[in-house]
C-alpha cells in the first residue's frame, strides 16, 4: 500500500495545501517518512489524514466557481466501528460546503472495504447538497465494497459511477461528463 500515491498529474492546476478554504491548508509533506497506516500497512505520505484511523484522502481538485471538488480516497471505509462518514463530513466536506462546494466527486477505487452502519449522515449530506442543486458521486468503487453500499441502499444518496479512464481527463471534463450523465438520467 505504501506505493499507492494520490493522483498527482493535476498538481500544476491545484494543491489543497495551497488552498486556504481546505482543512489541509499549509500542510507540508515528506516523500520519505512513512508514518500513517491503514491497520498494519504504511501508506504513502502524500495522503491526508482527516481524523479517521482507516480512511485517508487527497483533494485532487476544487473549483469554487463551478462548485465541485474531486477527492481521492484510500483505505477501509468503516461506518460500523469508526463512523467514517461522520468524520469525513465534519472534518472535510463540511469545510468545502461552507466554501461553496456542492458537487462532490469521490474517487473510491482504493477503498478496499466498506462497512456500513446508519444512513443518517448520508441522507443529511444528500439533502444539504441537493438543496443547492448539488450531488455526490462515487467513482470506481470496487465491486466488493459496492455490495454493502448497495445492500444498505446508500446509493440513493451517493451515485455510484464507473469511469475507469478518469486519469486521462482534465478535472473540468470529468465534472462535465458527470453533470451531463446526471442531467440525462433526470431529464
Amino acid at each position: 500500500m505504501h506505493l499507492l500515491e494520490p493522483f498527482y498529474n493535476w498538481r500544476h492546476l491545484y494543491t489543497a495545501e495551497a488552498d486556504e478554504k481546505t482543512p489541509f491548508y499549509g500542510r507540508t509533506y515528506s516523500e520519505f517518512e512513512f508514518s500513517q497506516t491503514v491497520y498494519n500497512y504504511y501508506i504513502h505520505p502524500q495522503w491526508d489524514d482527516f481524523g479517521s484511523r482507516t480512511l485517508y484522502c487527497k483533494i485532487l481538485f476544487a473549483d469554487y466557481f463551478a462548485n465541485y471538488a474531486i477527492i481521492e480516497l484510500i483505505g477501509e471505509w468503516n461506518d460500523a466501528i469508526e463512523n467514517d462518514i461522520m468524520t469525513l463530513r465534519r472534518e472535510l466536506t463540511d469545510h468545502l460546503f461552507a466554501a461553496g462546494i456542492t458537487r462532490f466527486i469521490l474517487i473510491a477505487e482504493n477503498v478496499l472495504n466498506f462497512h456500513s452502519s446508519d444512513r443518517e449522515y448520508y441522507q443529511e449530506w444528500y439533502e444539504e447538497v441537493t438543496d443547492e442543486n448539488g450531488w455526490i458521486m462515487m467513482l470506481n468503487m470496487p465491486v466488493q465494497s459496492q455490495q454493502d453500499f448497495i445492500k444498505t441502499k446508500l446509493h440513493r444518496y451517493v451515485e455510484l459511477v464507473d469511469m475507469p479512464q478518469w486519469r486521462t481527463y482534465k478535472p473540468e471534463l470529468i465534472y462535465q461528463q458527470l453533470q451531463e450523465m446526471l442531467s440525462k438520467r433526470l431529464g
